[in-house]
């Protein structure tokens, strides 16, 4: 091979090789998926120390909401760090501030032993109360299928998770900007029959 020839296809080698490295380190490699949409998950504590008696209940309650929705997700506050939702055993009907409770904010479920002695499921009664928090309104009178139809569906409704348009209402009070713009509703609501 001549020399200007292999010189020639030498600089050009060079100057592709220098062009991808430099192509390379200007633009910053793609986030991957999982690590953006972990980004996006908002985190809400829940204390539910003065809550006796409902542990496990409200442990299947939240690991439904967790395993349901993306976008936010429950986690058990460490002893003596703020919580965003406080959950309290009371003697009375089943009662919780309805949301969507955001980051550093506020909102309390009152779990009420007078709905379980009229017969109504624990758990369903957790994850219908952290529904409220979560945003979602009562839709009584409704179905079984129904977590937010709440009492309305009779006693002998265990269903204690959301249906896929409770998930979707979530999810989308929870996507992206909404999760940090969105203020708390703040009203209490009582379900009594």
């Amino acid at each position: 091979m001549p020399h200007s020839i292999w010189l020639r296809s030498a600089t050009a080698a060079a100057v592709i090789t220098l062009a991808a490295a430099t192509a390379a380190t200007a633009a910053p490699a793609p986030e991957p998926a999982a690590a953006k949409a972990a980004a996006a998950v908002t985190t809400l504590r829940y204390d539910d120390s003065r809550a006796v008696g409902w542990e496990s209940a409200i442990a299947a309650g939240v690991a439904n909401w967790n395993a349901t929705v993306k976008n936010v997700k429950l986690v058990e506050a460490a002893p003596g760090t703020r919580a965003e939702i406080q959950i309290v055993a009371t003697s009375g009907w089943p009662q919780a501030t309805l949301g969507p409770v955001r980051p550093g904010g506020s909102a309390r479920v009152e779990l009420g032993s007078q709905a379980v002695s009229q017969g109504h499921d624990k758990t369903r009664i957790a994850a219908h109360e952290i529904g409220h928090n979560l945003g979602l309104p009562d839709t009584k009178p409704g179905p079984c299928t129904q977590l937010m139809s709440g009492s309305s569906a009779g006693t002998t409704c265990k269903n204690a998770t959301p249906n896929a348009t409770e998930k979707a209402r979530v999810d989308s009070l929870y996507a992206g900007a909404a999760a940090t713009l969105a203020p708390t509703d703040g009203r209490v609501l009582v379900d009594a029959p």
